[in-house]
């Protein structure tokens, strides 16, 4: 039959303690008996046995006083329980100084309430055990974890490195073009991705994506965008595949992508075609905010366009527009991260604002980003993606 737990009797008086461990033994708890508490080693600490303390307070030739001091330098994790052979004032004030659970006088009259008070002590040291052992638990869990955080933030620094070398050149120039870019990652890993290149001897095709969500899985899946366009620029020179000149037929591209890709990732994206010989620009947006801004000495004004998101349905529809650009101007794409960072609280404030630093501050982008605050942001709240061509007489 298994003990209801173990308890120590400390008592000088070897009789008084033997019938009081008759009792004990009849309320079903092991136990074991110390006369003499200077020659005697035990444990009262975390990994003590014992579950309870039954003590003498009369013990002979113990100042309580002292053993006070002494047990408060102690890590005593056993409850106690006083006992005396009298009911004197003094000595229940003893027992509460010494923080004992309970008060008991000899012979013991009251057998039901010593077996409530021992049960009870039972089971505040098994909670301390088990507060003990969960702490210990917790620790070894904490190691782990930090060893875990730490070698998935040198990962993830280690992809952040990989990603930015997939980033296009800053600046590129091409004769009157300007073609420059900044990514700032709310994580180490960015879900926005721009890039331009070069296709055939008088066009560029760039584009801007902000995939949903934050970390690896986005980080992923902007490769595999960047690997898309790669993978039509080499069919436009292999195979005269002209894919890649059409921004409505990437889109459909992207779109058929991320559907099969199947990790239920999609992205909003803007895909243009620069045709530096006629001036003149094709673009497509997928549900891209905010839209493209081109900056002219006729205005500043919003490049319009509709269509939804890549990766969220198959018949997705897209529209491409044709543009005539003006001899000097500056273009602007954002991921929707630049809006979490400006002033105003709603969407149409915030669109109209941006318009307004652009109308104010439209000479370089450079200044723009100076007027954005995008030089001090160190943590942004999204990811934010910029992607700038100008052109200058």
């Amino acid at each position: 039959m298994a003990s209801n737990g173990n308890v120590l009797i400390i008592d000088d008086d070897l009789s008084r303690a033997e019938a009081l461990q008759g009792i004990v033994s009849s309320f079903g708890f092991s136990s074991a008996i110390i006369t003499d508490v200077f020659n005697s080693h035990f444990s009262l600490g975390t990994g003590s046995e014992v579950d309870v303390i039954l003590c003498q307070l009369n013990l002979q030739g113990v100042s309580w006083e002292e053993a006070r001091r002494t047990l408060r330098e102690m890590d005593v994790q056993v409850p106690a329980i006083m006992l005396s052979d009298t009911a004197e004032a003094e000595l229940m004030m003893t027992a509460l100084r010494l923080g004992a659970s309970d008060f008991f006088v000899l012979p013991i009259e009251d057998a039901d309430a010593l077996d409530k008070a021992l049960n009870r002590c039972v089971r505040q040291r098994r909670l301390r055990r088990e507060l003990e052992e969960s702490r210990a638990s917790l620790e070894v869990a904490n190691l782990e974890l930090r060893g875990t955080v730490k070698t998935l933030e040198q990962d993830q620094q280690a992809g952040r490195q990989v990603q930015l070398r997939m980033l296009p050149v800053s600046p590129l120039v091409l004769g009157s073009y300007v073609f420059s870019h900044t990514v700032i990652p709310s994580l180490y890993l960015s879900g926005d991705f721009t890039d331009y290149f070069t296709v055939g001897d008088h066009h560029v095709t760039f584009f801007m994506a902000d995939v949903s969500g934050h970390g690896s899985s986005s980080a992923f899946t902007t490769v595999l965008l960047k690997n898309l366009f790669a993978r039509k620029r080499s069919d436009y020179m292999r195979r005269n595949d002209d894919t890649v000149m059409s921004p409505i037929a990437m889109l459909k591209l992207a779109n058929k992508e991320l559907l099969d890709l199947g990790v239920g990732k999609f992205a909003t994206m803007v895909v243009g075609l620069l045709d530096m010989k006629a001036n003149t620009l094709s673009y497509s947006v997928a549900g891209h905010l905010p839209q493209p801004v081109l900056v002219c000495p006729e205005g500043t004004r919003y490049l319009r366009g509709e269509g939804s998101a890549v990766g969220i349905m198959e018949e997705a529809l897209f529209e491409q527009h044709l543009i005539d650009l003006p001899d000097s101007f500056m273009m602007a794409l954002f991921s929707d991260g630049i809006l979490e960072i400006l002033p105003p609280e709603n969407l149409i404030e915030k669109e109209r604002y941006f318009l307004e630093v652009f109308e104010q501050t439209a000479d370089s982008p450079g200044e723009l980003v100076v007027q954005l605050g995008l030089e001090n942001v160190e943590t942004a709240p999204d990811d934010i993606a910029a992607l700038f061509i100008s052109k200058r007489d």
